[in-house]
């Protein structure tokens, strides 16, 4: 029901390529047992003895990081420091002095790390492989910042039933609370099983109130790494530990006026729950290593899979921030749940699916319709989604079987079920059954009992004909 892409996308992030590292260093004995550990190890590695030599080889190598000696036939490290932290090329200073006062030095103009001489190659090796893979989660999590910093203005709710007629209905009321008043507005939890579109509410519900061309910022707390959970949430300041070459902001304040949506927030560690309680309580921020706190003006919206209650019951969960989400809940139903919804679900993805990759029109057969209601889609829309798409995809005759839909077996053998039973029920009976029972749901309205199982208007009027049913 979600689609978003960005044209800004930094594909490099994806691609695994080698590191390189230049080193900097005029000693040449020991430049020669770094070079070939670092390309043992799997880096590609440049050296240089000089400043002058330096400066030529940045622009001819391109390197990620720097091994950067202070003290150089023709000037100090420092001196070439500044080039390299305006390149954004990683730096570690090597100085073979006691005096620290150079690594200090090098550490506030945006080292991120230094080491003093003698140097342990196996230390120096750790060191590098750290500072790599912070470098690459990092980048991923720009590259998620990036990618859900604004919601597809195509974000849609499927559905009739009476459960998403009331989560409807929440919605426009929490839009009407946005519209009324400037003040900051309630928290709202979302629940429900995994892949009911506790993600599309939310977006859904950004898209309805007067925010809506504000950032939309999604925060996964389940796939946060733990190493950066607590920076990425709340910022941090140049120097607040060894990597941060430079301040930045959090998610919570890149939301500025929006909305900050928390997804599984009960995988928030019990650690940061009193932090953000404390966001929620005061709304206001304090980025790591900052004495300064900033304001927090987005709407917060938090979603879950799990039993707060129970959790917070067990000590899994601080029952203060479980009260303090539990402003305005909205309960997502299972699709088993939302009755000829699944049937407007699984016409909408074919849809979706043949304008997407320009396929032909597909209809679904009566046993695929029926084997679609029977079935109990323990994944939800998610599942549904990937079972029709895929389907869609491999289907090469215009009519969609119950065998293209590739269920369980307990699927077709439900629909098998419904129509053996004592009373030998026959295809057309099964059929009749099916238009009756979508020109109920639709009051009788042929077009939207049509859409209800996915055929067209033209088609609805023959198989009524066909069966002797008039409206």
């Amino acid at each position: 029901m979600l689609s978003q892409l960005s044209s800004t996308t930094d594909k490099s992030v994806f691609l695994p390529i080698k590191k390189k590292v230049l080193l900097v260093e005029d000693e040449v004995l020991f430049a020669k047992a770094v070079v070939k550990r670092l390309q043992k190890a799997g880096f590609e590695c440049e050296h240089a003895e000089s400043l002058q030599d330096a400066r030529l080889l940045v622009k001819q190598f391109e390197p990620d990081m720097a091994l950067l000696d202070m003290r150089l036939p023709d000037g100090n490290g420092l001196d070439l420091l500044a080039d390299f932290v305006a390149k954004n090329i990683n730096t570690i200073v090597m100085t073979a002095f006691g005096d620290v006062t150079d690594a200090v030095n090098a550490i506030k103009m945006g080292a991120i790390d230094y080491l003093k001489k003698p140097i342990d190659l196996e230390e120096l090796l750790l060191i590098i492989q750290k500072n790599e893979k912070t470098t690459d989660l990092q980048a991923s999590l720009d590259y998620s910042r990036q990618r859900d910093s604004v919601v597809n203005d195509s974000v849609q709710l499927i559905g009739e039933s009476a459960a998403m007629q009331s989560v409807r209905q929440q919605i426009t009321r929490i839009a009407q609370l946005s519209a009324l008043s400037d003040a900051v507005q309630p928290t709202v939890l979302i629940t429900g099983e995994t892949g009911t579109g506790k993600d599309v509410v939310a977006r859904y519900l950004h898209a309805s109130c007067a925010n809506h061309d504000k950032p939309f910022v999604h925060v996964d707390c389940a796939s946060l790494p733990a190493e950066l959970i607590e920076s990425e949430l709340f910022g941090h300041e140049k120097g607040a530990f060894t990597n941060a070459v430079a301040s930045r902001p959090g998610l919570i304040e890149s939301a500025e006026d929006g909305t900050l949506f928390l997804d599984e927030i009960g995988e928030l560690p019990l650690g940061l729950q009193a932090k953000l309680l404390n966001v929620l309580e005061r709304r206001m921020v304090r980025r790591l290593g900052s004495t300064k706190e900033r304001p927090v003006q987005a709407r917060i919206i938090a979603a879950t899979n799990r039993d707060l209650y129970q959790m917070s019951s067990e000590g899994r969960f601080r029952s203060d921030l479980y009260y303090r989400l539990n402003v305005i809940t909205m309960q997502m139903p299972p699709l088993r749940d939302r009755g000829q919804d699944v049937l407007l679900l699984a016409n909408y993805f074919r849809q979706l699916t043949e304008k997407r990759y320009a396929l032909p029109h597909h209809e679904f057969s009566t046993l695929a319709l029926m084997a679609i209601q029977k079935y109990h889609w323990p994944g939800n829309v998610r599942e549904m989604r990937h079972q029709i798409s895929r389907a869609v995809l491999m289907c090469t005759q215009p009519m969609i079987s119950e065998h293209d839909l590739g269920l369980p077996q307990m699927a077709a053998a439900s629909a098998s079920v419904s129509m053996q039973g004592e009373t030998q029920v026959t295809l057309d009976d099964a059929e009749k059954a099916m238009l009756l029972n979508a020109l109920e749901q639709s009051r009788h309205n042929v077009s939207k009992a049509a859409r209800l199982l996915g055929i067209t208007r033209m088609t609805m009027r023959y198989r009524m004909d066909k069966h002797g049913i008039s409206v």
